[in-house]
């Protein structure tokens, strides 16, 4: 329906006109020359063919069309999808009428054409383009020419191809559709359909039942600018065609062979575009409407905003905040957000005796605009001031192949993209837009008074402990990169924590019994406690053997405190009493991603869906960590038992550990001490001591790996002996078999390309050099479809199975899988 991605030309030939000459072959049927299970007709050029066939996982046999010169099997066309054929004595011939059957062993008529204008010399044909037609004698009887009378591209199941019509008759509101299959293996209608909605300005529906599941953005001549993929390859013979008499159609059209390619809207609501890649034999997809949460239609409701690239996705436009508050904390979004303030017709409305200053715009940037839009005129220049002149006018945009539009209901479905998209303008109260420029002025007032302040003030420190050391002869040494958090708990602000005792954390968790135990790692054990008041939380004992416990105590607390993200574990607080040093964490009842994804039977519950899930969050509490937070700070030691899961399966980061803040300008850092973990560690990491943010997406690419192959990293004892999960990932990469790493728990099926683009995605963060890695938010932007074509991986680094053996002062590799999965605390770097 609407060309995406790449140019895919589809294989053509035109029919200059339906009247052509009877002319009998093997892509005819007539009453004489039927089609008897399971036989079948080929189209002249070999292109397609006509037959019966079962759907997988069926026994029911129906009628449909298929590519006949290619090995992988797709009907794109089925006749009886209503009525199958319950055995193997199906025909379709031409009946005593004239019109085009299908009947069974017991001459019942299961399907026809249902022409009444058909006549006794009849024949069906079946043409290069896919087409099936019926054609009769025509009236001419000095001829022995022929017209059509009916055709299969008139009644479309869920394939779109060239020379199709997706159209609709403004006067009668007769359409005709797309739709979905009700299953993989029953091809009868389903719950979705697609549709073209003229409205004022025309767009493309999804639809599911009679509710609106998904839509293109209005049309403007030349691409749907809801959907910004098309903004390069509108000229591939797409149009949009009024034939005045009622009746608008969507159609387009390929002039060269090359490539097939097509649309087809499967069971479940997805809207795909596959074509056929020649050199490897398969289908490929090329662009889907599910790319993110926010292509459902009204996912943030009436005045919502979605962003797929921020976290969470909704929020209220600017002037707006959400109608039901507790459902929106809890991410129900449905009820959307009112206005903040009224705009001046309301104030009027409301008896106010001074309208007040006039209603201004606030401006937004490559937007999906929202449904309903309504023209209003061909000038740019207009547009605001038609828009001020109606009272119900809520919002504006601009597009030169449309004019103006305007909106006068609810704004719903307006949407961030990272290009393409148009300029919307949404009307707010001159106190929402002017409040803005204050603002600005006021914070900009407060930094220059802050900076001036703390000029000031850090001029009179450095008097007073330069006259100190002179008194005292003592002079205080600059922190070391390796202490920049203190060396003692004296020194760590406590106010925003709790301070347990001893005594009450013991008794919380049966004195840290092995029966709480939740998990061990390199710096010592976590428990499961439930304090006096009910609450339950997880206990980490600190290992009184970790030479540097003190440190990373001091640190985890320092870190954690003072972050506060949904994909990030929480800390309520510490205690330090004897040799004891413990801090106290919410409770996740799903323990560590570990315990399920490398788990034979739990990991069953980790469907597709759950599992991006989880990979959006750990991108998304990394993009705070990295960028977002009021530190910038690099977690170290990501790896599958550091991602704790909640009721809900949502991902938090925890063990801070070993996390290092970074100062503004900092970009990297060195280390004599490395820590982390063998197999997720960068390499310039683990041989030079060199990390940065690029550090901790190479380990995040190796969870990402693991997410979806459900192969862990660290253990790897696969069926290639010499590679790692990484070498073996980029082995399928290059032989174009990434499927073969997929996990055979997960149903694969409509999320193929996705879970392919996750696998690509996660060899990008895997390279060996740290420059040629994205960043966190480039990955959240690549595995959310928002960025179309992705770079080629280069070969990852440690693609060979890696362990360490001590000997003495060196470190030697071999290639021997290990077993280790313990924190690394004592290495030293090259």
């Amino acid at each position: 329906m609407i060309l995406l991605g790449k140019v895919r030309i589809f294989p053509l030939f035109i029919l200059s006109c339906y009247a052509v000459k009877f002319c009998f072959g093997e892509d005819v049927i007539t009453a004489s020359e039927y089609i008897q299970d399971p036989g079948s007709i080929i189209s002249s050029g070999g292109f397609y063919r006509l037959g019966f066939f079962s759907p997988n996982g069926s026994t029911n046999r129906y009628v449909g069309i298929w590519h006949n010169k290619i090995p992988a099997f797709n009907v794109f066309w089925v006749a009886n999808r209503e009525k199958p054929v319950s055995d193997s004595s199906g025909v379709m011939t031409i009946s005593d009428d004239g019109n085009l059957v299908i009947v069974n062993g017991k001459k019942d008529v299961l399907w026809s054409s249902n022409v009444s204008t058909s006549g006794a010399n009849a024949k069906a044909q079946l043409l290069d383009t896919g087409n099936l037609i019926l054609l009769k004698q025509s009236s001419n009887t000095s001829t022995n020419d022929t017209e059509m009378v009916w055709e299969s591209f008139q009644i479309m199941t869920d394939t779109f191809m060239a020379k199709m019509k997706l159209s609709t008759n403004v006067r009668t509101n007769e359409k005709q559709v797309l739709t979905s299959w009700k299953s993989p293996s029953d091809p009868s209608i389903g719950s979705f359909s697609i549709s073209l909605e003229p409205q004022d300005i025309p767009e493309v529906f999804l639809w599911n039942g009679t509710t609106l599941y998904w839509r293109s953005g209005p049309w403007n001549g030349k691409v749907f600018i809801g959907i910004p993929e098309m903004e390069s390859v509108y000229l591939d013979g797409f149009s949009l065609v009024d034939d005045k008499e009622g009746t608008v159609y969507l159609t387009y059209n390929f002039a060269e062979v090359s490539y097939l390619s097509y649309f087809f809207v499967r069971s479940n609501g997805e809207l795909l575009q596959p074509f056929w890649d020649e050199k490897y034999k398969h289908w490929r997809i090329d662009w889907s409407t599910r790319a993110s949460e926010c292509d459902v239609y009204g996912k943030c409701g009436p005045f919502g905003f979605c962003d797929a690239k921020k976290s969470p996705i909704c929020s209220c436009l600017r002037g707006f905040v959400p109608k039901i508050v507790e459902e929106w904390g809890r991410g129900n979004w449905s009820s959307g957000c009112i206005r903040r303030s009224l705009l001046q017709c309301d104030r009027i409305k409301n008896g106010s005796t001074k309208a007040g200053k006039m209603d201004g715009f606030v401006k937004l940037e490559n937007v999906k605009v929202p449904n309903y839009a309504i023209w209003s005129s061909p000038l740019e220049d207009k547009c605001r001031e038609q828009c001020l002149s109606n009272c119900s006018c809520a919002a504006y945009a601009y597009d030169e192949g449309v004019g103006c539009m305007y909106w006068r209901r609810d704004l719903i479905d307006v949407r961030k993209f990272s290009y393409g998209g148009t300029t919307f303008y949404v009307r707010l109260a001159h106190t929402e837009v002017e409040g803005k420029r204050d603002l600005r002025a006021i914070i900009a007032a407060a930094v220059v008074v802050a900076t001036v302040i703390f000029s000031i003030g850090t001029f009179f420190a450095w008097k007073k402990s330069k006259k100190q050391g002179g008194k005292d002869g003592e002079q205080f040494p600059e922190a070391s990169s390796e202490n920049v958090l203190g060396e003692n708990l004296s020194k760590v602000n406590l106010q925003e924590l709790v301070l347990y005792k001893l005594e009450e954390l013991a008794a919380a968790t049966s004195n840290f019994g092995d029966a709480n135990k939740l998990g061990e790692g390199g710096f010592g054990a976590v428990y499961r406690g439930r304090l006096l008041n009910g609450k339950e939380i997880a206990v980490k004992r600190l290992s009184r053997a970790s030479g540097q416990g003190l440190q990373e105590f001091i640190n985890e607390m320092v870190v954690i405190s003072k972050v506060q993200h949904r994909n990030l574990v929480r800390l309520l607080g510490c205690c330090a009493e004897q040799d004891e040093k413990l801090l106290v964490y919410e409770f996740m009842p799903n323990k560590g991603l570990d315990a399920f994804l490398f788990d034979p039977l739990k990991r069953e519950q980790l469907d597709w869906r759950r599992r991006f899930n989880i990979i959006d969050g750990i991108c998304r509490g990394l993009l705070y960590l990295h960028r977002d937070s009021r530190l910038r700070i690099i977690h170290r030691d990501l790896k599958t038992s550091n991602i704790l899961l909640d009721e809900e399966l949502n991902p938090r980061i925890s063990d801070f550990g070993t996390a290092r803040i970074f100062g503004g300008k900092e970009d990297q850092a060195d280390t004599l001490r490395v820590v982390g973990t063998y197999g997720y560690m960068a390499p310039e990491y683990a041989m030079e001591g060199r990390f940065s943010e690029k550090s901790d997406v190479f380990s995040f690419g190796v969870l990402l790996l693991e997410i979806v192959s459900g192969r862990q990293n660290t253990s790897f004892n696969e069926e290639d002996q010499s590679l790692s999960l990484l070498g073996l990932a980029w082995k399928y990469w290059e032989e174009d078999n990434a499927q073969a790493l997929v996990d055979p728990k997960i149903s694969v099926g409509c999320f193929e390309v996705e879970i392919i683009r996750c696998i690509k995605v996660g060899l990008l963060c895997t390279q060996e050099l740290a420059e040629d890695r994205p960043t966190i938010s480039t990955v959240i932007s690549m595995i959310n479809n928002e960025i179309v074509g992705l770079p080629s991986p280069s070969k990852p680094a440690f693609t060979e199975r890696q362990t360490t053996t001590d000997t003495g002062s060196s470190r030697q590799i071999q290639k021997k899988y290990s077993v280790n999965h313990v924190t690394l605390t004592d290495l030293e770097g090259r």
